[in-house]
């Protein structure tokens, strides 16, 4: 079957096989006339149909197993929430970091001895919306494991509102100062990332920044954390507050202090098991998008 049309620059010619072969040749002689040309957009050899049918097949498999997949109603709303939730985190903790960075030009160190009363109830907030981050892995919401954000949310809470928050003494030290600019930088790269990723877009140089920026700067704020716990320790010493009482023959009561210090050894483990946590997550990120390159 021979079907053509003519144009002004040329004559297009589609010939039907009467058989299911491949051709050596457009004609019978070995030598093609100059004037006859294949159409190149339409060829195929060997090779490139079976990539072809190779795809095609892909292509109907993935349609079958997504049909048989039962779609969630509320992946829409989901995402909704989780979009606004990173919003309002990394506004939040967007203003702490810009404030603070302007303190910090304008006042140089004094700035660092009233971090805590200009910068607590913005970090108040944001620390208590952080409780969704326990809660959204629970709730399938995300992937991300339960354990690793209950350690970061729980240890954040203890500094924020048992060292910072009842100890006076400490609110006007400078240690205020590096432990809340630590945690707003880390966070003004990572709920950006996740927001971006609830819409399905990924900027290379956020990425980059996500997954880098926390490796110096995750060890630098649980020290910063270590330090502000380490000099609570003589408050809670000197005022007893709430030291648990103890039998007459153990003495009167035992000091918060000690249950400061086994906290003190926890907080490393944990910056041990999220190190780890988070260095897979960017040996599989990098190793993901490697894949995707090639």
């Amino acid at each position: 079957m021979i079907d053509h049309k003519s144009t002004q620059r040329q004559v297009d010619i589609k010939i039907k096989k009467q058989e299911e072969r491949w051709w050596d040749r457009l004609t019978l002689q070995e030598k093609k006339p100059l004037f006859l040309g294949p159409d190149f957009d339409r060829w195929l050899d060997e090779s490139d149909a079976e990539m072809e049918l190779q795809t095609k097949e892909e292509k109907i498999n993935k349609i079958s197993v997504e049909s048989r997949i039962r779609k969630d109603p509320y992946v829409g709303l989901k995402r909704g929430y989780l979009f606004v939730y990173n919003l309002v985190q990394f506004l939040g903790f967007s203003w702490i970091f810009v404030n603070m960075t302007v303190r910090l030009f304008i006042l140089g160190q004094d700035s660092f001895y009233d971090t805590f009363h200009t910068m607590a109830d913005m970090m108040y907030f944001c620390q208590m919306m952080a409780v969704f981050e326990v809660i959204n892995p629970l709730l399938g919401l995300v992937k991300t494991g339960f354990v690793p954000a209950m350690i970061q949310v729980s240890g954040r809470n203890v500094i924020l509102f048992v060292i910072f928050g009842i100890l006076e003494e400490m609110q006007n030290k400078p240690v205020v100062f590096f432990v809340f600019y630590l945690w707003s930088t880390i966070e003004i790269f990572r709920y950006p990332f996740y927001m971006l990723a609830c819409i399905g877009t990924d900027w290379e140089l956020l990425t980059w920044l996500r997954y880098s920026l926390w490796i110096p700067l995750y060890p630098l704020g649980v020290i910063a954390e270590a330090v502000a716990l380490v000099q609570s320790l003589p408050i809670f010493d000197e005022t007893r507050l709430f030291s648990l009482p103890l039998p007459a023959v153990l003495g009167h009561s035992l000091s918060f202090s000690y249950i400061l210090q086994l906290y003190l050894v926890i907080m490393f483990l944990g910056l041990f098991f999220n190190f780890r946590h988070l260095s897979k997550q960017r040996r599989r990120r990098y190793r993901s998008r490697k894949r995707k390159i090639h």
